[in-house]
Protein backbone atom coordinates (compact mmCIF):
# COMPACT_ATOMS: atom_id res chain seq x y z
CA UNK A 1 0.00 0.00 0.00
CA UNK A 2 1.42 3.23 -0.96
CA UNK A 3 2.04 5.77 1.99
CA UNK A 4 0.55 9.64 0.96
CA UNK A 5 2.34 12.23 2.40
CA UNK A 6 2.05 15.63 1.98
CA UNK A 7 5.51 18.03 2.43
CA UNK A 8 5.30 21.98 3.53
CA UNK A 9 8.23 23.12 2.12
CA UNK A 10 10.11 26.81 1.77
CA UNK A 11 13.27 27.49 -0.38
CA UNK A 12 14.48 29.99 2.14
CA UNK A 13 14.44 27.92 5.26
CA UNK A 14 17.91 26.29 5.81
CA UNK A 15 16.27 23.53 8.08
CA UNK A 16 13.86 22.58 4.39
CA UNK A 17 17.35 22.40 2.54
CA UNK A 18 19.13 20.24 5.47
CA UNK A 19 15.96 17.74 5.63
CA UNK A 20 15.60 17.49 1.75
CA UNK A 21 17.88 14.47 0.81
CA UNK A 22 16.71 12.21 3.78
CA UNK A 23 12.62 13.01 2.03
CA UNK A 24 14.40 12.34 -1.28
CA UNK A 25 16.06 8.92 -0.24
CA UNK A 26 12.73 7.88 2.09
CA UNK A 27 10.25 8.36 -1.26
CA UNK A 28 13.23 6.47 -3.57
CA UNK A 29 13.58 3.58 -1.12
CA UNK A 30 10.19 3.55 0.45
CA UNK A 31 6.47 3.09 -1.46
CA UNK A 32 5.48 6.58 -0.03
CA UNK A 33 4.14 9.08 -2.70
CA UNK A 34 5.78 12.91 -1.48
CA UNK A 35 3.06 15.50 -2.36
CA UNK A 36 5.29 18.32 -2.32
CA UNK A 37 3.26 21.80 -1.16
CA UNK A 38 5.39 25.28 -1.62
CA UNK A 39 4.99 27.88 0.74
CA UNK A 40 6.57 31.01 1.27
CA UNK A 41 9.15 31.42 3.73
CA UNK A 42 8.00 33.29 7.20
CA UNK A 43 9.14 36.56 6.40
CA UNK A 44 6.76 36.68 3.23
CA UNK A 45 3.94 35.00 5.19
CA UNK A 46 4.47 37.62 8.16
CA UNK A 47 7.15 40.34 7.24
CA UNK A 48 7.23 41.43 11.28
CA UNK A 49 8.77 38.08 12.84
CA UNK A 50 12.12 38.85 12.27
CA UNK A 51 11.62 41.88 13.90
CA UNK A 52 9.57 40.33 16.76
CA UNK A 53 11.86 37.44 17.29
CA UNK A 54 13.79 37.10 19.94
CA UNK A 55 17.35 38.04 19.48
CA UNK A 56 19.10 35.25 20.68
CA UNK A 57 17.28 33.27 18.07
CA UNK A 58 19.08 33.83 14.93
CA UNK A 59 22.70 32.99 16.78
CA UNK A 60 21.57 30.28 17.89
CA UNK A 61 20.08 29.19 14.17
CA UNK A 62 23.66 29.88 12.55
CA UNK A 63 24.97 27.37 15.38
CA UNK A 64 22.46 24.72 14.84
CA UNK A 65 22.47 24.84 11.23
CA UNK A 66 25.78 24.71 10.96
CA UNK A 67 26.56 21.63 12.91
CA UNK A 68 23.02 19.48 11.51
CA UNK A 69 24.81 20.14 8.46
CA UNK A 70 28.01 18.80 9.36
CA UNK A 71 26.17 15.68 10.87
CA UNK A 72 24.61 15.20 7.99
CA UNK A 73 27.48 15.70 5.84
CA UNK A 74 26.56 18.29 3.35
CA UNK A 75 27.48 21.25 2.42
CA UNK A 76 26.20 24.98 3.86
CA UNK A 77 26.91 28.62 2.65
CA UNK A 78 24.61 31.20 3.17
CA UNK A 79 22.91 32.20 -0.38
CA UNK A 80 23.89 34.82 -2.27
CA UNK A 81 21.64 36.29 -2.78
CA UNK A 82 19.14 35.75 -0.21
CA UNK A 83 15.93 34.22 -1.99
CA UNK A 84 14.04 37.05 0.55
CA UNK A 85 15.40 40.46 -0.18
CA UNK A 86 15.61 42.16 3.69
CA UNK A 87 17.71 44.64 5.07
CA UNK A 88 19.58 42.09 7.67
CA UNK A 89 19.98 46.10 9.73
CA UNK A 90 16.49 46.84 9.88
CA UNK A 91 15.33 43.48 9.57
CA UNK A 92 12.36 45.08 6.76
CA UNK A 93 11.41 42.86 4.44
CA UNK A 94 11.54 44.27 0.90
CA UNK A 95 8.12 44.94 -1.23
CA UNK A 96 10.02 43.98 -4.18
CA UNK A 97 11.03 40.30 -4.11
CA UNK A 98 12.57 39.24 -7.40
CA UNK A 99 13.54 35.34 -6.50
CA UNK A 100 11.09 34.04 -3.91
CA UNK A 101 7.94 34.08 -5.51
CA UNK A 102 9.58 32.94 -8.79
CA UNK A 103 11.39 29.94 -7.20
CA UNK A 104 7.68 29.26 -5.03
CA UNK A 105 6.19 29.11 -8.31
CA UNK A 106 8.86 26.84 -10.14
CA UNK A 107 8.69 24.48 -6.78
CA UNK A 108 4.81 23.84 -7.67
CA UNK A 109 5.50 23.51 -10.96
CA UNK A 110 7.30 20.82 -10.59
CA UNK A 111 5.56 19.41 -8.37
CA UNK A 112 2.81 19.41 -10.71
CA UNK A 113 5.03 17.71 -13.02
CA UNK A 114 5.61 14.40 -10.71
CA UNK A 115 9.05 15.97 -9.45
CA UNK A 116 8.63 17.99 -6.82
CA UNK A 117 10.89 16.41 -4.08
CA UNK A 118 13.77 16.01 -6.84
CA UNK A 119 13.54 19.56 -7.44
CA UNK A 120 13.75 20.99 -4.26
CA UNK A 121 16.17 18.52 -3.53
CA UNK A 122 18.75 19.80 -6.60
CA UNK A 123 17.73 23.67 -6.14
CA UNK A 124 18.16 23.75 -2.33
CA UNK A 125 21.38 22.14 -2.68
CA UNK A 126 22.37 25.19 -5.46
CA UNK A 127 20.68 27.73 -3.08
CA UNK A 128 22.48 26.63 0.15
CA UNK A 129 25.01 23.78 -0.30
CA UNK A 130 27.19 24.85 -3.16
CA UNK A 131 28.45 28.05 -2.06
CA UNK A 132 27.84 29.41 -5.67
CA UNK A 133 27.56 33.38 -5.84
CA UNK A 134 24.99 34.35 -8.10
CA UNK A 135 23.06 31.05 -8.28
CA UNK A 136 20.39 33.02 -9.88
CA UNK A 137 22.81 33.84 -13.18
CA UNK A 138 23.70 31.78 -15.90
CA UNK A 139 22.61 28.51 -16.41
CA UNK A 140 23.28 27.37 -12.72
CA UNK A 141 19.47 27.25 -12.12
CA UNK A 142 18.67 25.68 -15.20
CA UNK A 143 21.69 22.48 -14.49
CA UNK A 144 20.12 21.80 -11.27
CA UNK A 145 16.87 21.70 -12.73
CA UNK A 146 18.12 19.23 -15.13
CA UNK A 147 19.56 16.78 -12.78
CA UNK A 148 16.13 16.61 -11.22
CA UNK A 149 14.71 15.41 -14.58
CA UNK A 150 13.21 19.14 -15.79
CA UNK A 151 13.46 21.71 -18.45
CA UNK A 152 13.78 25.17 -16.84
CA UNK A 153 12.96 26.72 -19.95
CA UNK A 154 9.34 24.57 -20.63
CA UNK A 155 8.71 25.45 -17.13
CA UNK A 156 9.27 29.00 -17.45
CA UNK A 157 7.14 28.60 -20.54
CA UNK A 158 4.27 27.10 -18.78
CA UNK A 159 4.44 29.36 -15.76
CA UNK A 160 4.32 32.53 -18.02
CA UNK A 161 0.57 33.68 -17.76
CA UNK A 162 -0.30 31.61 -14.98
CA UNK A 163 1.14 33.13 -12.23
CA UNK A 164 -1.99 33.98 -10.69
CA UNK A 165 -3.07 30.34 -10.89
CA UNK A 166 0.11 29.43 -9.30
CA UNK A 167 0.48 31.90 -6.61
CA UNK A 168 -3.17 30.85 -5.53
CA UNK A 169 -1.83 26.66 -5.16
CA UNK A 170 0.95 28.90 -2.86
CA UNK A 171 -1.79 30.63 -0.88
CA UNK A 172 -4.12 27.47 -0.50
CA UNK A 173 -1.00 25.78 0.39
CA UNK A 174 -0.20 27.88 3.27
CA UNK A 175 -3.48 27.48 4.52
CA UNK A 176 -3.55 23.91 4.45
CA UNK A 177 -0.66 23.62 6.44
CA UNK A 178 -2.28 25.78 8.79
CA UNK A 179 -5.48 23.41 8.64
CA UNK A 180 -2.74 20.48 9.73
CA UNK A 181 -1.51 21.95 12.69
CA UNK A 182 1.20 23.39 12.23
CA UNK A 183 2.92 27.02 10.38
CA UNK A 184 6.60 26.06 10.33
CA UNK A 185 8.60 24.22 7.61
CA UNK A 186 9.49 21.69 7.07
CA UNK A 187 6.80 19.93 7.87
CA UNK A 188 5.63 16.66 6.58
CA UNK A 189 2.18 15.67 7.34
CA UNK A 190 0.98 12.02 6.95
CA UNK A 191 -2.47 10.77 7.84
CA UNK A 192 -2.91 13.87 8.87
CA UNK A 193 -0.24 13.96 11.65
CA UNK A 194 2.28 16.79 11.15
CA UNK A 195 5.84 16.08 11.61
CA UNK A 196 7.62 19.53 11.68
CA UNK A 197 11.37 19.89 11.43
CA UNK A 198 14.16 18.27 9.88
CA UNK A 199 14.85 16.06 13.08
CA UNK A 200 11.77 14.40 12.36
CA UNK A 201 12.10 12.46 9.10
CA UNK A 202 13.00 9.37 11.07
CA UNK A 203 10.36 9.66 13.37
CA UNK A 204 7.77 10.03 10.26
CA UNK A 205 9.23 7.09 8.53
CA UNK A 206 8.69 5.09 11.87
CA UNK A 207 4.75 6.62 11.83
CA UNK A 208 4.49 5.49 7.83
CA UNK A 209 5.71 1.90 8.95
CA UNK A 210 3.49 1.21 11.62
CA UNK A 211 0.69 2.26 9.07
CA UNK A 212 2.47 -0.11 6.70
CA UNK A 213 5.00 1.50 4.42
CA UNK A 214 6.95 -1.07 2.59
CA UNK A 215 10.00 -0.46 0.79
CA UNK A 216 10.06 -0.17 -3.03
CA UNK A 217 10.20 -3.31 -5.85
Amino acid sequence: MTIKAQLYWSFRSPYSYLATKRYRQMSETWDVDIDVKPVYPIAIRNPAFFSDVNPLWIPYLLKDIARIAEYEGLGLAFPRPDPVVMNNETREISPDQPHIFWLTRLGVEAASRGKGVAFLDEVSTLIWGSGVDGWHEGDHLAQATTRAGLDLEDMRQSIAGNEDKLDDIIANNQKDLEAAGHWGVPTLVVDDEPFFGQDRVEMVLWRMKKLGLKKRD
